[in-house]
């Protein structure tokens, strides 16, 4: 996002500017993932370690990206199962200046917020959180003009370079250790994604190629360029022993090679909102099976939202992790691109119509072998008022894989309790209207076992 910051307006920016950027064709990941963007700029004319040549200038950047609740689109909490374009998905912030030389830009704001087909349904929400973000990166730029004033820009620049380099060469260590490796996995809806690690071990460097990927889909199981990039950089980052931040220096030994109009690289207006959450997670089993490192993960997020007029609502639901060489998975965990936390029962039940029925372990659903696979969880959710829910999930069919003969995880499922007695199966994606009474139930996968 901030690369596409520069590239667009770099020209343009000015000191006390903010910039808005969600777009998944121009950096972003999926609509309600937006992220705010602050130039840093140096105007300080008495600081002894301050040059001429820097005044004005753009020095550095600060970016904060925090998830809406909603952004619009055709489901409260803007992650509909079934949408077929990015129109349906919510608003597309596509770099807007959103503070303009320190003046917040509201109106223009919550023009576009509500004049969408598919508007935001709590707009004030949106700008409480957009100026959330506008703060934190304000401490960010705080705390990076007291780092120059201290050190002086020479070595501040410095060490962000090498910590840059640093993870550069920690990658190219773990290189070192590997070798060629391919693996191909099917999803739940007959995609597949294919990968093709080759090892350099001259130049110390690998070549991640997804050639053989399923084309563009007509779902929203499409990832942008800018997830699949990711996906790869966080599967060679823990592949690093040494304890270092995760930055673009990691990839720099790594030439990632994705088909312009697969499902992992594909073209607007394509819908991508499951590519973040779900298609990103068989990405990063898919590498790590050509790898050899470990089974298969829960490979979901177990995306869940509700809401009505009133209400939105979203979160992900932990599962089991995937065993690997000298270790068993880990029960009840989000696993690789998901790490939210969950709500508090009592704090989820305050704020909204629902009641925590249980949320137990799921025994036995981590696959066999000598490393088992860790177990997942059920989840059961009652509704006391008329909502709208949606579950936007993956291997409710496809099972979690085993690796070097251990066992599959066992698939998860989701259903509904009616307040009637009766019961209703789902698919891996599915929206329902859910009534005083109706019991959600979800089972999440378990881990693949190893061995």
């Amino acid at each position: 996002s901030v690369r596409s910051l520069i590239n667009d307006q770099g020209d343009t920016l000015k000191p006390g500017n903010v910039y808005l950027s969600n777009n998944p064709y121009n950096g972003g990941t999926h609509l309600p993932d937006v992220t705010a963007i602050t130039p840093v700029f140096w105007t300080n004319t008495e600081n002894p370690h301050s040059q001429f040549s820097i005044l004005n200038s753009t020095l550095f950047f600060v970016a904060s990206r925090g998830h809406q609740a909603d952004i619009g689109g055709i489901t409260p909490g803007s992650m509909p199962p079934h949408s077929t374009t990015v129109e349906e998905e919510g608003i597309i912030f596509d770099n807007f200046l959103l503070v303009e030389e320190g003046n917040f830009r509201e109106i223009p704001l919550r023009q576009l917020l509500l004049n969408h087909s598919y508007p935001a349904r709590n707009p004030d929400q949106n700008i409480a959180d957009f100026k959330a973000q506008i703060a934190a990166n304000e401490r960010g730029v705080q705390e990076l003009h007291k780092m120059v004033l201290q050190y002086g820009l020479a070595t501040v620049q410095a060490y962000m370079k090498f910590v840059q380099d640093n993870a550069e060469d920690s990658v190219r260590r773990a290189i070192d250790v590997l070798r060629d490796g391919e693996f191909s996995y099917e999803m739940d809806n007959n995609a597949r994604i294919q990968v093709k690690v080759t090892i350099d071990k001259q130049n110390r460097t690998a070549t991640i190629d997804f050639t053989g990927t399923s084309d563009q889909l007509q779902s929203n199981f499409n990832a942008p360029k800018a997830v699949t990039q990711a996906a790869v950089l966080y599967v060679f980052r823990t592949l690093v022993d040494d304890t270092i931040p995760l930055n673009a220096g990691c990839l720099n030994p790594l030439e990632i090679i994705i088909p312009a109009g697969c499902m992992l690289n594909p073209t607007y207006p394509a819908a991508v909102v499951a590519g973040n959450v779900e298609t990103s997670q068989t990405i990063v089993d898919a590498l790590y099976g050509a790898l050899g490192v470990m089974a298969g993960s829960q490979g979901t997020m177990n995306n869940f939202t509700f809401g009505n007029d009133r209400y939105q609502y979203y979160e992900t639901i932990c599962g089991g992790s995937g065993a690997g060489a000298n270790f068993h998975g880990t029960d009840a965990v989000h696993t690789h691109m998901t790490n939210s936390r969950l709500t508090d029962p009592e704090v989820l039940e305050t704020r909204y119509p629902v009641q925590v029925e249980s949320f137990t372990l799921r025994p036995n659903s981590g696959g066999k072998g000598k490393y088992v696979g860790g177990n997942g969880v059920i989840r059961r959710i009652r509704f006391l008022e008329t909502m709208t829910a949606n579950i936007l999930s993956s291997h409710r069919l496809i099972p979690p894989f085993g690796l070097n003969g251990g066992e599959a995880g066992l698939v998860g499922s989701n259903w509904i309790q009616r307040y009637s007695g009766t019961e209703e199966n789902l698919d891996s994606t599915a929206t329902v209207e859910m009534q005083p009474g109706d019991v959600f139930v979800i089972e999440t996968p378990g881990g693949g076992g190893f061995g």
